[in-house]
């Protein structure tokens, strides 16, 4: 289900989720989700992610969560082709207020809170561009580029 390099970024989140060290997840944290790229997240939120294990959270119960809500991602370049739709000059960019006015009124509509999450976690720079290169790989590998 994972390659190897993703097996390690998983358990390098489990580890920081662990916080008491005893290889089993407690009711997760609003900082501890914050770690994962999560912001703004309400405790019963968090409540209901622990209530769909099985049991006890260990490595293999994280692992296997992640598979199940993972299934059926894009795999990058497919997600740097939409956003590349958008970006009619090649820069690798595309103005925040544009795609934010797309997300909003497109498809499948994001919200108002879903856009602050989006551009808090990937702010765009300070000519309102956002960097969707870089979005895309986070997404699909869970950090950025070097």
């Amino acid at each position: 289900m994972f390659d190897q390099s993703q097996i390690q970024e998983f358990k390098e989140a489990f580890t920081i989720m662990d916080q008491n060290r005893d290889a089993g997840l407690q009711p997760l944290c609003p900082s501890a989700a914050a770690s994962l790229g999560r912001i703004n997240v309400k405790n019963e939120e968090l409540e209901a992610m622990v209530k769909e294990a099985p049991g006890p959270i260990n490595f293999t119960v994280f692992l296997t969560m992640f598979g199940e809500k993972l299934k059926g991602t894009d795999p990058e370049e497919t997600i740097l082709h939409a956003f590349k739709v958008f970006d009619t000059e090649g820069k690798g960019f595309i103005k925040a207020d544009f795609i934010k006015e797309k997300l909003m009124t497109q498809a499948d509509r994001f919200s108002e809170e879903e856009i602050k999450q989006m551009f808090a976690a990937f702010p765009p720079d300070v000519c309102g561009n956002l960097d969707y290169r870089n979005l895309c790989y986070v997404i699909t590998h869970g950090e950025e580029k070097d």
